[in-house]
């Protein structure tokens, strides 16, 4: 016979479960089983506990159902829980097993209708994001030392005196420019758009902030319209965005430069604090000084390597004339030498000069006859008679006339 009975994930009939256990069971099924998801309803048997966390019914005209919203995440709502509001509940399906009660454990709450916004925040952030608008190349940084920042948001915004009160506090020399414009209502992105562009165009300002303060989704709706995200992106100025609470995300913080949490949060990004720069400043001042003193102690040590190289000019003098003295005796016995060999091979020179010295041979009684032309005669045959001849003797001269030549003798 077959079992009709349920499946479940016990041991056999003979094991007995406890309640904790089945609750247990039954809870792990419900978690598997639902995802995440949006429950709306009306609000009704609101309580906070000491600890922080808030109990309610959140029911339609058919049905209700018990919640829990834990501390932690209680904090982080826009606006307070009322009772008969309508909300959207993102939430948890669980079961309290201490009472075995069904109850959905609430993550976020929004008002009833928003989801058609976020859907539509969703469709703009995608269409803008493969345009390329967000793209992090396109991001610009912000200046190091701003000397001017201009701030668009409402005159009344509360923001506006938190911002200018953080310029302030940080750097009193900033100057500020304010460019008014409503943040929110009907017309207000194109307003903040065209705002953003003649900030732009005066130029003169270093860095803008696009601030104010928080709000529900349709307060803060203006920064997720597609023309501030484009004016954002065709501003020559970067620009800060500081819209909201830290969870508050706009198309506008996308497209921005620099996001910032909270508009406090984007002046203290905009601007560098006078105590830090004076304090950094004060770091290179004496970075600057030690190193400098480094170099001069390095300079004064080089300067004694230098004195200890340095001989007193009258001491350079003196090696110098010892030297030349000693260069002197050297130049002159080489000098000496020099004319002595000199000397001797002159000697040797005008011996053998002296021994082919023609008038040596005059001496012994031998002449030398020249013709007209002064050539030396060799042969009596290339004189002829009558010829005017020059002969020289070991001393004087003799002029001659040839009156005959007789053949040598064989």
């Amino acid at each position: 016979m077959e079992n009709d009975s349920p499946t479940l994930p016990f041991p056999p009939a003979a094991d007995v479960v406890t309640v904790s256990e089945l609750l247990r069971s039954v809870r792990d099924r419900l978690e598997r089983g639902f995802p995440l998801l949006w429950v709306r309803g009306e609000i009704s048997n609101l309580s906070r506990a000491a600890s922080g966390h808030c109990y309610f019914t959140l029911k339609d005209g058919q049905a209700q159902v018990d919640c829990v919203m834990f501390r932690s995440r209680a904090a982080l709502l826009e606006r307070e829980l009322v009772d008969g509001a309508r909300v959207e509940a993102r939430a948890r399906v669980t079961l309290y097993e201490p009472r075995g009660r069904f109850q959905l454990s609430v993550e976020a709450v929004r008002r009833a209708g928003m989801g058609p916004l976020y859907e539509r925040f969703l469709r703009v952030k995608a269409k803008l994001e493969r345009e390329g608008v967000f793209d992090p190349e396109l991001k610009r940084g912000l200046p190091a030392f701003p000397r001017c920042i201009g701030v668009v948001t409402s005159l009344a915004a509360a923001a506006l005196r938190d911002v200018l009160t953080t310029l302030a506090r940080r750097n009193p020399t900033l100057t500020v420019v304010v460019y008014p414009v409503p943040v929110q209502g009907q017309g207000a992105a194109e307003r903040i758009a065209a705002m953003l562009a003649r900030a732009s165009e005066r130029a003169e300002c270093d860095v803008l902030l696009l601030v104010r303060g928080g709000g529900s989704i349709e307060d803060l709706w203006s920064f997720n319209e597609e023309a501030v995200a484009r004016a954002i992106r065709a501003s020559r100025i970067p620009v800060v965005v500081g819209v909201g609470h830290e969870t508050d995300f706009t198309i506008a913080d996308f497209a921005a430069d620099a996001r910032a949490p909270t508009p406090t949060a984007a002046a203290e990004m905009a601007a560098p604090s006078r105590a830090e720069l004076l304090g950094r400043l004060a770091a290179c001042v004496q970075r600057l000084a030690r190193e400098m003193r480094r170099r001069l102690e390095y300079a004064a040590q080089g300067l004694d390597g230098w004195a200890r190289r340095l001989v007193h000019p009258a001491a350079r003098l003196a090696a110098h004339r010892d030297l030349v003295l000693q260069l002197s005796a050297r130049l002159a016995f080489a000098l000496a030498h020099c004319v002595h060999r000199s000397g001797a091979r002159l000697e040797r020179l005008q011996a053998a000069l002296a021994g082919l010295d023609p008038t040596a041979v005059l001496a012994r009684g031998y002449s030398i006859t020249y013709d007209a032309a002064g050539a030396v005669l060799r042969d009596a045959a290339n004189v002829k008679e009558g010829e005017r001849l020059r002969t020289r003797l070991a001393s004087g001269e003799l002029l001659v006339v040839v009156e005959g030549k007789k053949k040598p003798n064989l």
